[in-house]
């Protein structure tokens, strides 16, 4: 008797690997003028983010050979480890640019927050697997779903980062949607939600100067960043300008090769090149959303169909803003913009969703059997050849 898995899911894998190149190339273009200026070297960053990219790879790997089923035993203890890891980093944490994000482990600078969202997502798919029908109950089910996420989004707002705790906020309720809690507990906990976000957004001028800059003719700098933005995609037309020929980096865009790395790619790569890195992370949310649809148990469908959504809503988010459909925030690309935290946590979510991949039947493994004997079908979603 042996069970045998399937092959991962191919298309995700293909998928996440063209961003990942993407993202070097458009990462070096955009950060050499910047590199050269500060470090008289213009690979400095691309040096820097080819590594990145590279235990990005490593991740993916890894952890698509570790039975994704071991997170439930571990998903507790897993979430508070993050929420203790965001304590400390609002005590102890490095500053940039006014708010407390990042953390020195051992020579290196990790954002806990980066990781803490895809734990929060784990113990999330545990909690809706294991409470069913109870999830319909508002303090038995919903209420204790809803405490870890007021946990976590409370101690990013406090870094203080409204975007990325905005979007944790908005993907557990996307998760909640997905596990049948009811409509009325969702849309009065979103209503809810809404009104404390809305205050805490209006609580600092900056976060007030990036409302403005979405407004037509906003000034400051991130009107002026935002503007930038779109320039560039101007410049890119339809087929762009080309790789390496970007106008907006030599100092007109700041960001270039972080937050706003889309706009540097509309305009090397135009209309075109635009759309395609759209449909690679398009391909990644069908073919999610299909791995949770033949998923092997209820856990493995709501981390699944967690995970996809996370990734596509951080990347639907970055180009809206780049684009000027969307408030200026400072979430990163997956897989394309620069950083590490971002990178490797994006990756180690990709290798788990690969994993539950080879626990369904979307890419049956052909195996020979014994002379004279026929496998038997598979008769559930999970394909399992017996011999």
């Amino acid at each position: 008797m042996q069970q045998q898995r399937n092959h991962i899911d191919l298309p995700i894998l293909i998928s996440v690997m063209i961003l990942m190149v993407i993202g070097l190339a458009v990462v070096y273009s955009a950060s050499s003028t910047w590199a050269w200026e500060r470090y008289g070297e213009s690979s400095r960053l691309l040096g820097s983010h080819a590594v990145k990219v590279l235990v990005g790879f490593l991740a993916i790997f890894v952890f698509m050979h570790v039975d994704y089923r071991v997170y439930k035993k571990i998903s507790k203890p897993l979430l508070l480890l993050y929420a203790g890891a965001l304590v400390v980093t609002l005590a102890f944490g490095g500053e940039m640019k006014g708010a407390v994000r990042s953390l020195s482990v051992g020579g290196f600078s990790l954002q806990p927050s980066e990781f803490a969202r895809y734990a929060l997502i784990i113990h999330l798919a545990f909690l809706l697997s294991v409470r069913k029908e109870a999830i319909q109950d508002f303090k038995k089910g919903f209420l204790p779903l809803m405490i870890w996420v007021g946990l976590i989004a409370g101690l990013v707002l406090l870094q203080p980062n409204f975007s990325n705790g905005a979007m944790i906020v908005a993907v557990s309720l996307v998760l909640a949607f997905m596990g049948r809690v009811r409509l009325s507990h969702l849309t009065g906990t979103a209503a809810a939600m809404a009104l404390l976000l809305s205050a805490y957004l209006f609580s600092a001028q900056y976060r007030i100067d990036r409302l403005k800059s979405f407004l037509p003719d906003a000034g400051g700098e991130t009107g002026y960043q935002l503007k930038q933005g779109i320039l560039a995609f101007g410049n890119g037309g339809i087929i762009g300008l080309g790789p390496g020929q970007s106008r907006q980096r030599d100092f007109f865009l700041p960001e270039s090769y972080g937050d706003f790395v889309f706009s540097i790619i509309g305009e090397e790569y135009g209309l075109f090149g635009a759309v395609f890195v759209l449909l690679l992370f398009l391909v990644v949310a069908l073919r999610g959303m299909k791995i949770a649809k033949y998923a092997l148990d209820d856990f493995g469908r709501y981390l699944a169909a967690g995970i996809a959504s996370c990734i596509t809503l951080y990347a639907l988010v970055n180009a809206g803003v780049t684009l000027g459909v969307l408030p200026t925030t400072g979430l990163p690309m997956p897989f394309v913009s620069y950083g590490g935290s971002s990178m490797l946590a994006s990756c180690i979510a990709i290798g788990i969703l690969l994993n539950i991949s080879s626990y369904t039947d979307l890419h049956p493994r052909l195996t020979g059997a014994p002379e004279g004997v026929r496998p038997i079908e598979p008769s559930s979603p999970v394909v399992r050849r017996v011999f």
